[in-house]
């Protein structure tokens, strides 16, 4: 099986990187804008930029709404580059990609809220290195947009000046989450948001879900694919999800509004411990034993530093996984009202939430459309005012007795 073969919704962006892995040889370094004729400006287009556009390039960049596949994306070219022989990808080399141990691939993710500068200056050192045995020395960077502007010059710093045989491939929501210099360094390439069959037939292929089933966690998860495979294996998931747009639908007073916020906060605290803490005991485990601890063993004091490091790492994804739990419960009350807009317009066909039909139709003309278009506005301030560090109960509760005041 290819490595393109479980990647969905995606071909045209699956075409370029095929045939970028398929092209022997080094890799082509972007030029400069200022030295770069713009094909865009002039209505032509130099051989230096006809042959980037055909040819393996020193850096790329994967944007594309949440959801859309930029991660699953990045890791099957890197698959490709790194396979000896095959551009198609070879099992033993995509065993060593999954499990992020290949030595020629080097990953930049973070588990906490921004990347750290400590981070990016060690993949930088580690780009620098020659292929061991592949063709390619591989960067992939995660969540390219969670670097402060400090920590983007380093990055950029090594996209100017790339090694003969390194490439890099970053992963963003949007060309604009990065810095102009950056950009002007690397290839993009746009995905889109993968249609709600696509989703669930990927989800059957992969868990073997009813077909049902799968559909509703595509639609419900809007086309998210990692969130569809969520709702289409856990049925807690599942249950939380519907408890949330229920609480939204149920507001009757201030009072309500309040103990709403509570429980979305509760809910949003459930799904992300219910997503870190087997992981986080796994992790615990693995390392006490690649330290010798034995199970039941209490931690010698020489290595308690080590172990303190670990929890404080754990409690970094804690928080941004609550943050993610949070804006994935405000992304579905956005659906929600996204819904209740649709019925008062007439387009009953596009609803997302159609397990909850008969509350639509109730909310729906409860209230003019131009109600629920403040509503909405009310979830994106939501959002806004958590991004900017405002405490989660706060925002919710304010977004939750505006709706009521309206």
């Amino acid at each position: 099986m290819a490595v393109w073969d479980d990647l969905t919704g995606q071909a045209d962006a699956i075409a370029i990187f095929r045939a970028a892995a398929e092209r022997p040889g080094t890799v082509a370094t972007l030029e400069r804008p200022d030295t770069a004729p713009d094909a865009a400006a002039t209505g032509t287009t130099s051989a230096a930029a006809r042959s980037i556009s055909s040819s393996m390039t020193h850096a790329w960049l994967i944007t594309g709404p949440p959801g859309s596949g930029r991660s699953n994306l990045a890791f099957a070219f890197a698959t490709a580059l790194l396979s000896p022989g095959t551009p198609q990808g070879d099992e033993s080399t995509q065993k060593l990609v999954d499990a992020r141990t290949h030595p020629d691939l080097t990953v930049l993710s973070t588990e906490g809220v921004i990347i750290k500068m400590d981070s990016v200056k060690e993949a930088v050192a580690r780009s620098q290195y020659s292929p061991s045995v592949g063709r390619y020395r591989v960067v992939v960077v995660e969540d390219a947009d969670r670097m402060v502007e400090r920590t983007s010059n380093v990055l950029l710093k090594a996209l100017e000046e790339p090694p003969e045989r390194t490439v890099w491939i970053l992963c963003a929501p949007s060309e604009a989450d990065l810095l102009p210099t950056i950009r002007s360094r690397v290839r993009t390439v746009r995905l889109r948001v993968p249609s709600i069959d696509a989703v669930a037939e990927l989800l059957i292929r992969r868990t073997g879900v009813e077909p049902a089933v799968a559909e509703r966690a595509a639609r419900e998860a809007q086309s998210h694919i990692g969130m569809a495979l969520r709702l289409a294996t856990n049925a807690e998931a599942r249950a939380r999800r519907e408890e949330t747009l229920r609480a939204a639908l149920g507001l009757t007073g201030v009072s309500t509004a309040v103990n709403a916020a509570a429980r979305l906060l509760a809910i949003a605290g459930d799904d992300a411990k219910a997503i870190t803490i087997e992981r986080d005991a796994a992790e615990r485990e693995g390392v006490l034993r690649s330290l010798g601890v034995e199970p039941g063993q209490s931690v010698p004091p020489a290595l308690r530093s080590q172990i303190k490091n670990l929890e404080d790492d754990q409690k970094r994804r804690a928080t941004r996984s609550l943050r993610d739990g949070i804006d994935r419960i405000l992304v579905d009350l956005t659906s929600l009202y996204r819904d209740v807009m649709m019925m008062q317009l007439g387009r009953d066909s596009t609803i997302i939430n159609l397990e909850l039909l008969p509350e639509l139709r109730r909310a729906a003309g409860a209230c003019p459309p131009a109600t629920t278009v403040a509503t909405m506005d009310a979830i994106t301030l939501a959002r806004q005012r958590i991004e900017a560090n405002v405490a989660p109960a706060l925002a919710l509760e304010a977004m939750l007795v505006s709706m009521i005041r309206r």
